[in-house]
């Protein structure tokens, strides 16, 4: 048996996964010390304050966005690396890779994911509508109080869907590849794509850089995730994986993101829905296409169904991580 540099990146990302599963992001250490995603945000936050002068041209401000960007890359990744050369010294390997898993498991969302989209569903369970409005508006940009409780429950599942692939796929699979290093690059583009990659008037030049590489570094995840929803299918009585797979064939390219649309086509054909379409931001108008061909009218058991969906992907993925970890090591 001889090591490879991926047979180490591989089984961190599986330990972090099954910590992150099992045990989420303590509350007691959010609040003692925040979150890393947190201090990623407040360097995004200076960052925009400092270089994102409105009285510069476009072409400044979208240099300026380049320039941000890549300093909110480089430095807490060389942190990171720092870090992790720093712990190969002083701990023995098994201690080390232990450190590094449980670092890991903060840059993914599996618990907390499944928690937040859980409460939607409890809340239109328990208390109806206006509940499940309140659980909603913790996930999604949409105004809550234009939904109706197959609005709410439609804009859970697409926030499950979508949340799926660059809340948990994304990063494990960046940390499968490149380890903590790859997870933090990833989780800095994909933060400050939510901060400052938006259409604005503010962030339209300055966030450019952040919202384009996004898009590439989501891409490889969000057909991943299409995927495992795929094969979760299989598993769940009343969903077709058929479905899943002809829905994301036909509709995935039509969605307004590049991305957003593999995972919620995939989500929507196997569960007879339809997903996305127009909907209203800001009070704004979006004319999304649809993903799937199924009902719009939908309910909690809808949701329930999703979520059930959504944990057998996360399932089908930890066990990829795992039998891919030890293919590795040869």
């Amino acid at each position: 048996m001889t090591f490879s540099p991926l047979s180490h990146t591989f089984s961190v990302a599986c330990l972090a996964c099954a910590i992150e599963a099992t045990f989420g992001y303590p509350n007691w250490l959010f609040r003692r010390i925040g979150h890393p995603v947190m201090w990623i945000g407040a360097l995004i936050a200076r960052l925009d304050r400092s270089l994102n002068r409105p009285q510069d041209s476009a072409f400044r401000q979208r240099l300026c966005g380049i320039v941000s960007l890549a300093i909110l890359i480089s430095l807490p990744t060389l942190i990171i690396y720092t870090a992790i050369q720093a712990l190969d010294l002083l701990f023995p390997p098994l201690v080390a890779w232990g450190i590094e898993g449980a670092v890991g498991s903060t840059l993914i969302a599996q618990r907390s994911l499944w928690e937040h989209v859980r409460a939607v569903h409890t809340g239109l369970q328990k208390s109806g509508v206006p509940a499940g409005r309140k659980a909603v508006s913790m996930i999604v940009g949409r105004d809550p109080e234009q939904l109706n409780e197959a609005g709410v429950v439609r804009a859970a599942i697409e926030s499950l869907a979508e949340n799926f692939s660059d809340g948990i796929v994304a990063p494990l699979f960046w940390t499968a590849l490149f380890g903590l290093p790859g997870t933090t690059a990833y989780k800095s583009i994909n933060t400050a794509d939510s901060m400052i990659g938006h259409l604005t008037s503010r962030h339209k030049a300055f966030g450019w850089a952040s919202a384009k590489l996004d898009d590439l570094v989501n891409l490889p995840a969000s057909r991943l995730s299409a995927l495992w929803i795929f094969l979760a299918a299989f598993t769940i009585p009343g969903a077709n994986s058929t479905r899943a797979f002809c829905s994301v064939q036909r509709d995935a390219r039509n969605h307004r993101s590049p991305n957003a649309g593999w995972p919620e086509a995939a989500m929507a054909g196997a569960l007879g829905l339809k997903l996305a379409g127009p909907r209203v931001y800001d009070g704004i108008l979006v004319n999304d296409s649809w993903m799937g061909d199924g009902r719009v009218t939908t309910t909690a058991d809808d949701l329930w169904r999703a979520l059930q969906l959504y944990r057998r992907a996360c399932v089908f993925q930890g066990v990829a991580l795992a039998v891919l970890s030890g293919l590795f090591w040869f």
